[in-house]
């Protein structure tokens, strides 16, 4: 029965792959680019997908190998799509300080059905007009309100995290990852999720399982096709997660534009507000944007939906990895961990005090070991942007419709740039030894015009919470080696195991 069923799908999808195959192989990007560059043999309709395995580790490994059998330039064929990898400053250049090639690729339309075309996923002119809306929130002025929710939620992490104290390793991933939640959920919306106490929140689950399975469908080329995706279990179940992130955003924004609407005397600028005793309370992410639309912006429901949604999904994962092995890489070198501990208290001393904005800023080393973890581990460890306009660099011609795929995680470790590059050095980042590098050698937010929006509140995240625990708590290696996994960010597999030690 389920032969006469799917076997004629399963040759619709055959013969679509064929079609595309040959599309490409004739296209004047495989012409140019594809043969022109070094790269893996690749079969007829698979191309060199099997160089890259089936599982996200496999994909890691594979593609670090390919770059040191085929150079930091170098192209791959996966089914009919020609990707070119590029993991050298001055090729990453021109891609991403281009006003043009901005274009997300295909793979990022995954992700359209939950955060629609947003910020992350928009291109041209909606791209443009959304940038320009939404930076004005990440003014220093604005972000110096957060630090308040980094302290609450801090908090409440150093309680939960207390029960480990001189016990055995754990995975601080999950803890760690429950706080980023809950700090954005606070930034983006407005909300007090407290999903630190409560674990089995269902958006927060859906929110989990709806990354999981873009990075599912990401692997498997017969989802790619939209039709067959939706039919399937996996499309039906994405379906229904989407409705409970969707239903959830909708009510939030309608009731934050009611208290809105009921509170006239705000001024579109304003980024505090009155609460019911008269104190001022700061404005969510959320509050920007419906201050903007109420000033005649004209954003619809669905726009500010799409956009901090967008945050949402953003928001908490990308910093999670980035806290996560910034700790690891403490636990891992106890020198390191001593140094900025020692920062730390010629700041605070024995006070229990919570930090500052002006704190924060005085964090000059404690900045240097998230930077040098961040180039280690970067949270996105690969860009991917679709050409639109031919690009020409060191005599290489880059064809519009090709897939480029720019790697931070490779070209972070180039010797060229970062000598003995495996050691874990935060001196690297001191004025005096950034001072002549290429400025696209580092490159953990993304840059030029598409870089992280959000990367300083990123940063006093990261700084906020880590040297919140290094006041609290020893770090020491949990004696585990990580295995690390590229989905849509760098995580290991099993987790980031560290121990904990009370210092008071």
């Amino acid at each position: 029965m389920w032969i006469t069923t799917f076997l004629p799908l399963a040759m619709l999808v055959m013969l679509i792959f064929i079609l595309q195959y040959y599309v490409f192989v004739l296209s004047r990007a495989a012409r140019i680019t594809g043969n022109f560059l070094p790269g893996p043999k690749s079969l007829p309709i698979i191309g060199a997908a099997l160089e890259f395995g089936r599982t996200p580790v496999d994909l890691l490994k594979n593609l670090v190998r390919v770059t040191k059998e085929y150079g930091y330039v170098c192209r791959a064929w996966m089914g009919p799509h020609l990707f070119v990898l590029v993991a050298d400053p001055v090729f990453i250049e021109p891609f991403f300080s281009s006003t043009v090639n901005i274009r997300k690729s295909m793979n990022y339309e995954f992700m359209n059905p939950w955060l629609g075309t947003g910020l992350l996923t928009s291109f041209g002119k909606k791209w443009k007009s959304r940038r320009k809306i939404i930076t004005p929130t990440f003014h220093f002025k604005i972000l110096e309100g957060f630090v308040d929710s980094f302290n609450t939620q801090g908090n409440t992490l150093i309680k939960k995290l207390k029960k480990h104290a001189g016990g055995p390793a754990f995975d601080i991933y999950k803890y760690i990852n429950l706080y980023t939640l809950d700090v954005i959920c606070d930034a983006a919306m407005g909300l007090q999720l407290n999903v630190q106490d409560d674990k089995n929140c269902e958006y927060v689950a859906a929110l989990h399982e709806a990354s999981e399975i873009i990075v599912k469908r990401s692997m498997s080329p017969w989802y790619f096709p939209e039709f067959i995706f939706n039919m399937s279990p996996l499309g039906r179940r994405q379906k229904a997660l989407i409705k409970t992130l969707h239903n959830m955003s909708y009510k939030v924004i309608k009731e934050r534009k009611m208290e809105l609407s009921n509170n006239g005397k705000e001024g579109a600028g304003s980024t505090e507000t009155d609460n019911d005793i008269g104190q001022k309370k700061r404005l969510a992410f959320l509050d920007m944007l419906l201050h903007y639309d109420k000033s005649g912006g004209n954003l619809s429901l669905e726009d500010i939906r799409e956009e901090v949604d967008t945050f949402m999904f953003e928001g908490h994962d990308t910093t999670s990895s980035g806290l996560s092995f910034t700790l690891w890489s403490l636990a891992e070198n106890p020198a390191c961990q001593q140094k900025a501990y020692e920062e730390l208290y010629e700041i605070f001393g024995t006070s229990d005090r919570e930090a500052t904005t002006e704190d924060l800023t005085k964090m000059k080393y404690l900045e240097c070991v998230i930077k040098e973890t961040l180039r280690l581990f970067p949270s996105v460890p690969f860009f991917l942007r679709e050409l639109d306009e031919d690009v020409k660099i060191e005599g290489v011609n880059f064809v519009a419709g090709t897939t480029v795929l720019l790697a931070p995680f490779i070209m972070h470790k180039h010797p060229q740039y970062f000598p003995n590059p495996e050691k874990f050095d935060p001196e690297r980042f001191t004025p005096e030894n950034t001072r002549g590098r290429h400025p696209y050698a580092y490159v953990p937010f993304s840059a030029g015009p598409r870089n992280c929006i959000g990367q300083k509140f990123a940063m006093m995240e990261m700084k906020a919470a880590v040297s919140k625990i290094l006041r609290n708590y020893k770090l020491s290696s949990g004696g585990r080696e990580n295995v690390y996994s590229v989905e849509l960010i760098l995580r290991t597999v099993g987790g980031i195991h560290i121990k904990l030690e009370n210092r008071k």
